[in-house]
């Protein structure tokens, strides 16, 4: 995914979909479309799905980072995790499969749109989500890493 800049502003593609399924995530079949927005200097975590599968889009402008943790118990990443920044000049997409705890910090000084595309929508009173206390992993795991 490119972001083209131009002298008033900027682009991205988002997204392609043929016949109902994204071009670049094989096999996803986009079901509902989210927004959120994220205040300054905040942590949201830990989440999860049993079902659903997502995928995270934040602007250019914008910095997220992303926590990933495997909690799933047969899965040979079991316990791994990882951090992935978004945004940050860059335009790219996250996906998050179904299993994979995942949350987001806001290091910047302003708030941070991050765009949701799941593969099941979303039913108030059968909902497919999980939350974990935001520091299962330790208050560090959501600090910037300085060099």
């Amino acid at each position: 995914m490119k972001n083209i800049p131009a002298e008033e502003g900027d682009f991205s593609e988002i997204l392609r979909i043929k016949q109902g399924e994204l071009e670049s995530f094989k096999g996803f079949k986009l079901a509902q479309i989210n927004r959120t927005t994220l205040v300054p200097s905040s942590i949201k975590a830990w989440h999860l799905h049993y079902k659903q599968d997502e995928i995270w889009y934040v602007s250019p402008q914008d910095h997220l980072l992303a926590g990933l943790w495997d909690v799933r118990r047969k899965s040979r990443t079991s316990g791994k995790t990882m951090r992935i920044v978004l945004g940050a000049g860059i335009s790219r997409m996250l996906y998050i499969p179904h299993g994979i705890a995942h949350g987001s910090a806001i290091f910047a000084n302003k708030p941070v749109e991050l765009y949701v595309f799941v593969n099941k929508q979303f039913k108030i009173l059968h909902h497919d989500e999980k939350r974990i206390p935001w520091d299962s992993l330790g208050k560090e795991f959501w600090r910037p890493k300085r060099d």
